[in-house]
Formats: structure tokens, C-alpha cells, sequence
């Protein structure tokens, strides 16, 4: 199938120009870049433009300054309290070449916390900007407020919500350390794709120390309206939780089967219940 174009005058071809794909139907489907199109042996002009923009907008969520402030003050509105730390990269520059530094803390914020007198919390949860401010600024919030209701029903009460600076993953282990956390969850900006600058990611640790390997976490990605929904990604880091205190283990050896009702202990998927009461209501 094509589309036909105003006829051109001079060297230009005249009629069809641009070739649809014939999975065009399709792309109501998925934000993914298929079908196309072709105009020639390119691409058409419109999806070049398109590809521009969200090669922009990823590198803008990338760049974008992490508003703590903010993002405090919308925390504590809920009753949670905060804390702000940095990590060892002191510019997005440093923190860009040098990942070693975003996986540990500044030496002002490590004292700062090894300070603080409520130590030894259920669950420590940490708000790092990573790659992607723009995506805590977006999800963190309404993510960790489905997430609260869980917390209630296991009997838990969170330490305060730590807000780390140019971090990467493993910074929430050195200050699960220093806050002698029986376990952390950092919920982090993720690399943007192109169809995706402000997805959300949940690294969950049990025990966090800075000796801990990336295969002894459990991830939950692609957290947005567009992804993995709030109540459902809140219910997911609800059971690991829940079975990683029982096992005293997270990572590999904790598989996520949370989609499994025989497995279900105290955590039950909230969203469910509210559509069997009220079918058109979305949590």
C-alpha cells in the first residue's frame, strides 16, 4: 500500500513516494519502532524527525538536575520522612565516565548517615536519579504510595526515604549498610529508550552490604502508566519482600512468582480485589 503525494514539479518524482508497511495496523499496538515505511531507500521524513525527537528527549532525562527538594516535600505531604545523600560523583559529568563513584557514597553523607540513631528498619527504601531523573520525578511517588498499603498488612513501618544524588544501583547497599537495613529497595531511573525516557526500575536487596553481587538482586523494571502499572509493580516488590523474609535471601535464588496465587502468604494483589468490588475502578 502507498500513500500518494502532491505531484512535484521539476527533477522530483511525481505520485507515490512513500511506501507504507503492511504492518502498519499494528503500531496501535506497541510504541516500538516497527513498520515504518519507505520513501525510496530511506526512511520517510516524518520518522526521521520522530527518531530526532526521542533521541532528544533521552538525552534530556539522562542530563535533567534530580529535584529532591520536591520530591521531599511530596513525601513528607504522605507522612514520610527523608533523607538527602550524595554519592561519590560530585558533577552528572564524573558520574557519566565514572560508575565506581555513583555505587558509593560521599564521604559527608556516609558520616551523615553512620550518625543517624533509627537504625535496623524492615525496609529501607531508596529514590536514586540514575539515568533518568525525569523518571522519579514521574513514578517514584505514586509508586511508593500503592506500595504503602502492603507495607501496612506485613506489620512494617519504612525507615525514612533516602534520596540519593548521582547514583547507580549498588549505592543503595553501602547505605542499607550504614543504616543496618534488614533489607533495601532502590528505585532508580533506567537507561532511556527511545520509546521510553522515564521508566523506573526496583533493585530489592536482602541483607544490603557492599559486597553484594548484582545476581543477588531482584529487579522489577519498566515501571510507568505505559509499563508495569504502579499497583502491580507495588504488589510484586510486596511479596519479594514478603518471601525474602522468610528465606533471608534475595536475588537468583528468589525467583518471582508472585503471579502464582498458591504462593500468596499475607500479600494479596490489592488491585484484584478492588476490581471484583468495583470492576471499572482502577486503583
Amino acid at each position: 500500500m502507498s500513500k500518494t503525494e502532491p505531484p512535484v514539479t521539476g527533477k522530483f518524482p511525481v505520485g507515490n513516494v512513500i511506501h507504507d508497511n503492511p504492518w502498519e495496523s499494528l503500531r496501535e499496538f506497541t510504541a516500538a519502532r516497527i513498520a515504518l515505511g519507505r520513501a525510496g531507500s530511506s526512511l520517510p521524513t516524518r520518522e526521521v524527525l520522530k527518531f530526532g525527537l526521542a533521541h532528544a528527549q533521552a538525552r534530556d532525562a539522562v542530563h535533567q538536575p534530580f529535584d529532591s527538594e520536591t520530591l521531599a516535600g511530596q513525601l513528607e505531604a504522605d507522612g514520610l520522612s527523608t533523607l538527602t545523600v550524595h554519592s561519590a560523583a560530585p558533577t552528572r559529568e564524573t558520574f557519566l565516565c565514572r560508575p565506581d563513584l555513583g555505587r558509593k557514597l560521599a564521604e559527608d553523607s556516609r558520616r551523615m548517615l553512620l550518625d543517624y540513631p533509627d537504625k535496623q528498619a524492615d525496609l529501607l527504601l531508596v529514590v536514586g536519579d540514575g539515568l533518568s531523573s525525569k523518571a522519579v520525578h514521574r513514578q517514584a511517588v505514586p509508586f511508593i504510595r500503592a506500595l504503602l498499603p502492603y507495607l501496612s498488612m506485613l506489620g512494617l513501618k519504612p525507615a525514612p526515604v533516602v534520596l540519593a544524588h548521582q547514583s547507580r544501583v549498588a549505592l543503595g547497599d553501602d547505605i542499607g549498610e550504614c543504616l543496618q537495613a534488614k533489607a533495601v529497595a532502590i528505585l532508580i531511573g533506567e537507561r532511556p529508550g527511545l520509546s521510553s525516557p522515564d521508566s523506573l526500575g526496583i533493585y530489592f536487596t536482602w541483607g544490603p552490604n557492599t559486597r553484594r553481587l548484582e545476581s543477588e538482586r531482584n529487579c522489577i523494571s519498566n515501571i510507568r502508566p505505559e509499563g508495569l502499572d504502579y499497583p502491580q509493580a507495588a504488589f510484586k516488590l510486596a511479596w519479594l519482600l514478603e518471601q525474602a523474609r522468610q528465606r533471608r535471601l534475595s536475588g537468583i535464588e528468589l525467583k518471582d512468582e508472585s503471579d502464582n496465587p498458591a504462593l500468596y502468604g499475607l500479600v494479596k494483589p490489592l488491585f484484584e480485589l478492588r476490581e471484583q468490588h468495583h470492576p471499572i475502578v482502577k486503583l
